[in-house]
């Protein structure tokens, strides 16, 4: 039945477009379209024609301005040369040799102690210091200076700052002062490079305002008097060795 179906609409389809097609030919449509296109002229190209703007001269012409600045006198527009903004020259700091680095001895590691807490007690109570003995971990690798941790809580910033270093000669060093950590990180291997510290060397520093020290450098001497006798005398390794060992255990008692 759906095929039967199929097959009439099929039929009928097909004879409506028989009759359409008689339909059109007895009107003529197709050959009225092919008579107006033969009988209509072809369109000619336009050509563009470029047209010069002539240049005009601006001070013949009147320029609108407002009252409040008519009195004035024209702005004068021209381009101006960008000059980059300055930047501050990066220092450069010679790594140091660490074969030939200096190991401060006992001795003199407490004798730069000692001389530096004369010096902290010459400075009076008028500003807070401390005493810093120097590590290699703070003048060789790393260059991280940890500072009193009771003393960065009751003298000086509660938050990331920059903290200006004042040597003896008045010459400043910026260093990033780390709240958290209680240390002194960016710009203190400068500061540390730049006076040649070195293992041993004892620092006081002076709080001379809320972000800034006056810093007193006190060098580790080399050799102590005794030693320098030592090597001018006859003595065995072994006896030097014995004395240092009875030296650093002084330290301690």
């Amino acid at each position: 039945m759906v095929v039967e179906t199929k097959r009439s609409y099929e039929e009928c389809r097909r004879q409506r477009l028989q009759e359409n097609k008689k339909r059109l030919e007895e009107l003529n449509l197709g050959k009225l379209a092919q008579a107006l296109k033969a009988s209509s002229p072809k369109p000619s190209p336009v050509k563009q024609v470029r047209r010069f703007r002539q240049p005009v001269d601006l001070s013949s012409v009147s320029v609108r301005r407002s009252s409040r600045v008519a009195a004035k006198p024209p702005p004068i527009y021209k381009e101006v040369p960008f000059e980059p903004l300055g930047r501050r020259p990066i220092r450069s700091y010679q790594p140091r040799d660490l074969l030939n680095r200096f190991y401060a001895s006992d001795e003199a590691r407490q004798d730069a102690i000692e001389r530096a807490e004369q010096v902290e007690s010459g400075l009076g109570s008028d500003f807070p210091t401390f005493l810093k003995p120097m590590l290699h971990s703070h003048v060789t690798r790393g260059f991280w200076l940890g500072l009193p941790v009771q003393f960065c809580k009751a003298h000086l910033p509660s938050k990331d700052e920059m903290i200006t270093l004042v040597d003896e000669d008045g010459n400043e060093s910026p260093t990033k002062y780390l709240f958290h950590k209680t240390g002194l990180s960016g710009g203190w291997k400068g500061f540390a490079t730049c006076h040649d510290l070195v293992d041993g060397d004892a620092l006081v520093f002076q709080l001379i305002k809320p972000t800034k020290f006056k810093v007193y450098i006190i060098r580790a001497s080399k050799l102590t008097d005794s030693e320098d006798d030592d090597n001018d005398s006859d003595v065995s390794h072994l006896d030097r060795s014995a004395k240092r060992i009875k030296a650093k255990s002084s330290l301690y008692t």
